[in-house]
């Protein structure tokens, strides 16, 4: 049997262009925003970057996991997680401004205006909390993240001329020592881009927390993705009502762990009463901030929940869709309660740079996200799997 690559949907062209038009046009929007006010326009592209950068690394996570363990869902889904990964060399290029903005970013650099307390952390931390050494664990991190992804997405795509076994234990023995280094980057990521905007704060599972919301995330995308492309072949065949059911169960599962880790750390800290620790949630319980936190009780972990324990939603693409759209909607939200409460302790604070810089670094992302996506076949045609799937399709 063939295993020639069918053409691309135009659906995806389609989306390709009206990405980037949206894309440039945020970031148009936004510099005007970077004239008026730099210091708000690179508090808020922190956090646009944040979520973008992190929905990479979820599809470099979820892409090790299925090589891993294996499974038909990760059959569906696996091109759209390569297709993920592939942007780290434009997620270099945005990482610039936020090296352009860290005196304004982070109190650490040019610490000279800051309290006497913020001084006093800042000093007992200055071996590790220095512009060289930042930029440098940051080179390090996106060298590991661009390795793994380009020895997983070669080998993956010779696999598409024909599996053989030992290919298949090549992205399993990169796999299992990858996800560890996942681990390791992704927690000092976490405190260097995001837990240091506040160097007198520190929690133990805040890295536990980031990976399992890009995991999530990147999984919601893939739904996302796989739920508007479901009717296409060779997709239709491998997107069966079963492979949908596991990514839903899937689903099911990083929405239990992410509230799993966010009660625990709440709970240790509350509990603790510590004066060093509870400050930064008590930032999140003033002001507007408590609703927020309400709402990411409801709509990230309490409905998501009662919807995902449904048999027939997690077995119809257009509603597992809909509620994976709206699960990357609320993501969002939880990643604006972590970052914004550091910039501004008075309350809840919204500015319309919050708005417009995820739009213009999502258009730019998903523009080049759907370019990577042209450039294989939507599932990878040399698995055995697939190619039995193909076969009793045909027959």
């Amino acid at each position: 049997m063939s295993t020639a690559a069918p053409p691309m949907p135009a659906e995806v062209d389609v989306f390709q262009r009206r990405a980037f038009i949206v894309g440039g046009g945020g970031f148009l929007v936004s510099l005007i925003g970077a004239l008026v006010d730099p210091t708000q326009f690179f508090h808020s592209y922190l956090f646009a970057f944040l979520f973008w950068n992190g929905l990479a690394l979820g599809c470099l996570s979820v892409l090790m996991i299925q090589h891993l363990t294996g499974g038909r869902w990760g059959l569906a889904i696996r091109r759209m997680l390569e297709a993920g990964t592939r942007t780290l060399p434009l997620l270099v290029v945005l990482f610039l401004p936020v090296v352009a903005g860290l005196g304004r970013i982070y109190p650490w650099v040019g610490h000279g205006q800051a309290d006497a307390a913020m001084r006093e952390a800042v000093e007992k931390k200055h071996l590790y909390l220095n512009v060289p050494f930042f930029l440098a664990r940051a080179a390090f991190y996106f060298g590991v993240w661009y390795v793994l992804q380009l020895l997983l997405n070669r080998w993956s795509l010779e696999s598409d001329q024909g599996m053989d076994l030992r290919r298949a234990r090549r992205l399993r023995s990169v796999s299992g020592p990858g996800l560890v280094l996942m681990g390791l980057t992704i927690t000092f990521m976490s405190v260097d881009w995001a837990m240091s905007l506040d160097p007198r704060w520190f929690s133990t599972i805040y890295g536990m927390l980031f990976m399992t919301g890009q995991a999530l995330s990147a999984l919601s995308f893939c739904i996302v993705v796989v739920s508007r492309l479901a009717v296409e072949r060779p997709l239709s065949v491998v997107a069966s009502a079963d492979t949908i059911h596991d990514l839903g169960k899937l689903m099911l599962a990083f929405v239990m762990v992410w509230a799993y880790i966010s009660f625990s750390q709440f709970l240790i800290i509350w509990s603790g009463n510590l004066p060093e620790e509870i400050p930064w949630y008590l930032r999140r319980f003033t002001g507007g901030w408590r609703f927020v936190g309400l709402f990411l009780v409801v709509f990230h972990f309490a409905l998501p929940f009662l919807l995902l324990l449904s048999r027939g939603l997690k077995r119809r693409p257009r509603a597992l869709g809909l509620l994976a759209a709206a699960m990357l909607a609320v993501r969002v939200v939880d990643l604006f309660w972590i970052v914004r409460p550091e910039f501004f302790h008075r309350g809840l604070d919204l500015h319309w740079l919050g708005l417009t810089l995820p739009i213009a670094i999502g258009g730019v992302w998903l523009g080049v996200f759907a370019w990577q996506l042209k450039s294989r076949p939507l599932v990878p045609l040399g698995e055995p799997e697939v190619q039995e799937m193909l076969a009793e399709a045909h027959a």
